[in-house]
């Protein structure tokens, strides 16, 4: 019998077949797609023809269609709908993947061939897309240690396969602590407690087989809890609970695996001859330098550090006309911040909550996409992997542009955060291929569902990323949608979170989940003004983050990454009552694999140009200013990886921006 995912697929849209596929057909599809594509790096590399951008190169792209169908189902699925056997052949995958496209990256043969073309580029008459991507070809089996031998590469290929099974473990026990830990609440619990909220933690309670409702370390369960509990007791036991994460001791522990992943990435790095993995990862961002890094953070900690302290101190005094002596605690500042903001800008989040229906959202972000590109939104009744999931069909005058898939609630199989992903990336060759795109989020369930300001600011940011991926147009899928610098990847998703706070965008779909009413004017301009709302907070416990990661990837590695993470806090005066955005035994971004590593900056450094970026539309005709929607598209959302990302800015906005624009955006400095 044919394997499933391996077959031909007859459904709508070519669409991954997930009705007829079982756990079982991931191993054998995956082991029958590593041989032909294996069979395929063979033939390319042992071609006798001398070398041409045909035969190498787009042979190289041409390659691996199979294993792209099972990698592409398997951790989507493995992300967002995991079980105990899929995190089993999760485990067993890693390293074989691993050592997989190790082999290709060292294979000598392979390597001399691109390096002819290289040698010769000038000589090729390619175009400037082929240009692009044969630099980006040569650039990543050079720094994947291709030019490497004997002992030291057959190191790197140990460090490799390693630091696979390092990253997957460290997922895992993540997801481990995440899943396995809630707190039951009893009826004088949930007083005080909103409504969204106390629905929330019963549906969670279902969901866990539990006697009534429960708190989970779902960022959506979790947050709203520790605003509005007013029991410091049970804030206190989740607070802790939730940061303890990776960090509890016993086989989910995750503080000796990221001080081995910190240590493997300094030798590698060294053995590629960088002085450290943060001068070896930059070398192809947009920042280039650790020193460009620190500037940027460093620039943005001052005033947001300051802004923090005086919100401290305002807290405090709110804390101690309680009744509560002693000093602001990390569980304390979400509660009292969001009673400050209820009494400074009259805003009730509980009030506000049922204005921000998910499906109203949804169509929120399908029509600012329409009215800025032309995008249209049609549902699709089609099997996917889980019944939470919905689709629609993209398209723009008629014609196919992708498939749109949203995996929006949280359950206990779904790893935390949220995040976009192609299960089909746009290419024209070698055949055309319109994209598949995913958002999956972990926003709490209900009916109807009912977002928080910044879970719909999570819904746009995601979209963003989606759009990217769908608007790509170019040749090779090497370099489309998001295969971009990393600190450039969160331009589009982050842009695109301003047409949230869009006056006309919110009155048209912020509506009321009961009544059905548009969302009052006034209520409205108290949503806008309040946006920049405890950015001290906000700005320190990521900017915090950001500077322990630079600082563990930027000298040699330390022996016992908590210990330097508490000397960096203490060296930038970490306020008491702040947390670390993701403290490192649960920082996924940064050791879940290399993807983030050195680069959780660049959050900061796309946000610095979507600031700038956005003001252009502002300069111009407004929001939807057409033209320079399409220059957004042109330049940007269309091109991929295709250029150089500083070019592709400054062939949009004409300018690179200063730092300044951001701290205005998030209220720092004055406007």
């Amino acid at each position: 019998m044919t394997n499933p995912i391996l077959s031909d697929w007859t459904t709508p849209f070519e669409l991954a077949p997930f009705a007829k596929i079982s756990d079982d057909d991931f191993a054998p599809a995956l082991d029958e797609a590593l041989q032909a594509h294996s069979a395929q790096i063979d033939a390319i590399a042992t071609n006798t023809e001398a070398p041409s951008f045909a035969n190498t190169i787009e042979a190289l792209e041409a390659a691996g269609e199979q294993l792209d169908k099972v990698l592409s189902v398997f951790f989507t699925v493995a992300g967002a709908d995991s079980n105990p056997k899929r995190e089993e052949l999760q485990r067993e995958f890693s390293p074989k993947l691993a050592a997989h496209f190790s082999g290709i990256s060292s294979n000598k043969a392979l390597f001399k061939r691109v390096a002819n073309l290289w040698a010769r580029r000038d000589d090729l008459g390619l175009s400037e897309e082929q240009a692009r991507v044969l630099m980006l070809s040569h650039r990543g089996f050079v720094r994947a240690g291709a030019a490497l031998e004997g002992e030291q590469d057959a190191r790197m290929q140990e460090i490799k396969a390693r630091l696979a099974s390092l990253g997957t473990s460290f997922t895992q026990n993540l997801l481990a602590d995440e899943r396995d830990w809630f707190m039951d609440l009893f009826e004088d619990d949930l007083q005080g407690l909103p409504d969204f909220v106390v629905d929330a933690a019963r549906a969670a309670g279902q969901e866990k087989g539990a006697a009534g409702p429960v708190v989970t370390l779902s960022r959506s369960i979790i947050v709203p809890f520790l605003q509005f509990s007013p029991r410091r007791d049970l804030r206190e036991k989740a607070y802790r609970a939730w940061t303890a994460r990776g960090a509890n001791g016993g086989e989910t522990d995750n503080r000796d695996i990221a001080a081995e992943i910190l240590s493997l990435r300094e030798e590698r790095a060294k053995l590629l001859g960088y002085d450290s993995f943060a001068d070896y990862k930059l070398e192809t961002e947009m920042a280039r330098s650790p020193d460009r890094v620190r500037d940027l953070l460093m620039q943005v900690w001052e005033p947001a550090k300051a802004r923090a302290d005086a919100d401290a101190e305002v807290l405090t005094a709110m804390m101690q006309e309680d009744g509560v002596n002693g000093p602001l605690a990390a569980w304390d500042w979400r509660y009292y911040a969001e009673k400050r903001r209820k009494a400074e800008h009259d805003l009730d989040e509980a009030a506000l909550k049922p204005y921000l229906q998910l499906d109203r959202m949804i169509e929120a972000s399908f029509a600012c996409a329409n009215r800025l590109f032309g995008l249209e939104f049609k549902p699709l009744d089609v099997p996917l992997y889980h019944p939470d999931c919905r689709a629609w069909e993209v398209t723009r005058d008629g014609k196919h542009v992708a498939v749109f898939i949203g995996d929006y609630f949280a359950r206990g199989s779904k790893r935390s955060g949220a995040w976009c992903s192609a299960m089909r990336g746009q290419a024209k060759f070698p055949k055309e291929q319109a994209p598949v795109v995913i958002n999956v989020c972990n926003f709490a369930k209900g009916d109807p569902a009912l977002l928080s300001y910044d879970d719909a600011r999570t819904l746009f940011h995601e979209f963003g990323h989606a759009l990217h991926q769908m608007l790509s147009n170019v040749t090779y899928e090497s370099i489309s949608g998001t295969s971009v610098a990393r600190d450039f990847v969160e331009l589009p998703s982050q842009l695109y979170e301003h047409w949230l706070e869009v006056p006309e965008v919110l009155a048209e779909f912020a509506t009321h989940a009961d009544t059905g009413e548009a969302m009052p004017q006034e209520m409205l301009e108290k949503v806008l003004k309040a946006a920049n709302f405890d950015q001290g907070f906000q700005t320190v416990e990521y900017v915090a983050s950001a500077l322990v990661d630079l600082a563990f990837h930027e000298g040699a590695a330390p022996a016992d990454p908590m210990a330097k993470q508490a000397e960096v806090l203490d060296g930038i005066g970490m306020p008491a009552a702040i947390g670390m955005r993701h403290a490192t035994p649960h920082f996924a971004h940064v050791f879940a694999g290399d993807g983030y590593s050195s680069g959780y900056y660049s959050y900061m450094w796309s946000e610095v140009m979507d600031a700038d970026a956005f003001e252009a539309f502002e300069e111009a005709g407004g929001a939807f200013d057409p033209e320079r929607a399409k220059a957004l598209e042109d330049n940007i959302l269309s091109t991929g990886g295709s250029r150089e990302a500083e070019e592709l800015y400054l062939a949009f906005r004409g300018r690179m921006p200063g730092v300044e624009a951001l701290l205005k955006g998030r209220g720092l400095i004055a406007a």
